[in-house]
Formats: C-alpha cells, structure tokens, sequence
C-alpha cells in the first residue's frame, strides 16, 4: 500500500506524522505556494503534476493505492479534480476537511458567497485587511477608493494589482494580542476571511471581536461527492481499514 497525501496544511502535518509514527508507506505532495514549508515526517514532492492527466499518470507510475486529501478548505480546484480522477480509476479517496468557524458572541459577520460581493458592504474610503490569500486578490479590484491590506506570507515580486492595495509580510502564528495590535494601528474598517477555520488562524478572528471590527466570511466552495472526515483520528481509522 503506498498512500498520496496531499498536504499544505497544519493538519496535513499531523496527519503525516501519524503516518510516520505507523510506518505506513506513504508520500506527501506540496504545490510549492509556500516558498519555506514545513519539513513532513513522510518523503515529500513539491510542485504541480501537470494538470489531470499528468495526475493520472503520477498515481500510476508511481503505484499509489490511495489518496487523503488534506489541502486547504478552499483548494476546491484540487479537491474536485482529486475525488473525479481517483473515483474514475477505482482509487479509494478520503476528503479531510477541518470544522468550519462558527460565529460566537459578540462577532459581526457577514457571510458573502464570494470575493466580488465584498464591494456591497465596504464604503470608499475605509480600511480592508484581507487575510485571504493572493490567488484571489484579483477578484476585489472593485473595492474602488478603499486602502486594502493584504498579507501574505512571503514576499511579492510583483506589484498589488490594482490601485489602493499594499503588501504586509506576516508568517503566522499570530497571537490575540499581536492581532489586536497590528488591526489598531492599521485602523481597519473591516476584515474579509475565508472561512478556512483551525484554531492557529483564528486570532484575527477574536481580536476583530474585541475591536468590535465587522467580519466578511467568505462561506466554503462545495465538498465533493466523496468520503469525508473532520478528525485526524478518523483519518487513520480509515487507513487501517484499506
């Protein structure tokens, strides 16, 4: 048995130690977003396969007897594409998705169902933190006459693409205090997330509480029609059973 685990997460991290810890023969695979990642206890390949059928041809080549797809909540491109090919030549599939956020007391959120619609709430002239990633940064170009603060974790050698926006280099983790801190000095109006949930990035989340900063959460792209687990445990309880 040889398992393909595609990683890029925290949770990915655990779910490759436990792997390890079983001596389970098993490889993780990273885009390459992340220019520094963190080593996994398990052989690990960076980089694309080149498209579907590049996919294919690695999960045969390389003899993998299944797939545990542990990349980011809103990688749904991936996600998609790895439950159809894996479903199309009979590979057993796991989807682990990590609980979404709830909103709790005191949060002002404002679920919107994609990048664009942000440009209903935000007026010109305020302040956006977008803690969304850069593969989409493109989609808020209509926050037209807002200062918008990206921040990404490795540096850009390419400048914001549209007017008003500017880089913050970050590498996370990021505490309550330091959150608070950074949203106050930065004076922001609003804060526009992904509803990726996990407990190390929900800081941001708790300082924009206690600033009384109103959130726009982004909700999650549809799950594949495929297995899927919310818990790391549940994870190797069905690898043991393959």
């Amino acid at each position: 048995m040889t398992i393909l685990l595609l990683a890029g997460t925290g949770d990915a991290k655990r779910i490759a130690s436990k792997l390890a810890a079983e001596n389970l023969k098993a490889i993780a695979s990273l885009a390459g977003a992340t220019r520094s990642p963190d080593l996994l206890e398990i052989p690990t390949r960076v980089g694309g396969f080149g498209g579907e059928q590049g996919f294919r041809e690695y999960l045969i080549s390389v003899g993998i007897t299944a797939v545990i797809d542990a990349t980011h909540p809103f990688a749904h491109r991936i996600t998609q594409r790895t439950a159809r090919v894996c479903a199309d030549v009979g590979l057993p599939y796991l989807n682990y998705v990590r609980p979404a956020w709830v909103a709790q007391h005191g949060d002002n959120w404002i679920e919107i169902e994609q990048e664009q619609d942000a440009a209903q709430h935000v007026q010109a002239g305020q302040t956006v933190f977008l803690a969304t990633g850069r593969q989409t940064l493109d989609r808020f170009s209509n926050l037209v006459g807002c200062r918008v603060i990206c921040r990404q974790i490795d540096p850009q050698d390419r400048p914001f693409p549209f007017a008003g926006g500017e880089y913050l280099i970050g590498r996370p983790p990021f505490s309550v205090k330091a959150e608070t801190d950074l949203f106050r000095a930065l004076g922001v109006d609003w804060l526009i997330v992904k509803n990726a949930g996990g407990n190390a990035s929900a800081t941001k989340l708790s300082a924009a509480r206690d600033l009384g900063i109103p959130v726009l959460m982004i909700q999650r792209p549809k799950s594949p029609n495929a297995p899927i687990v919310s818990n790391v445990d549940d994870v190797m309880a069905w690898v043991r059973a393959l």
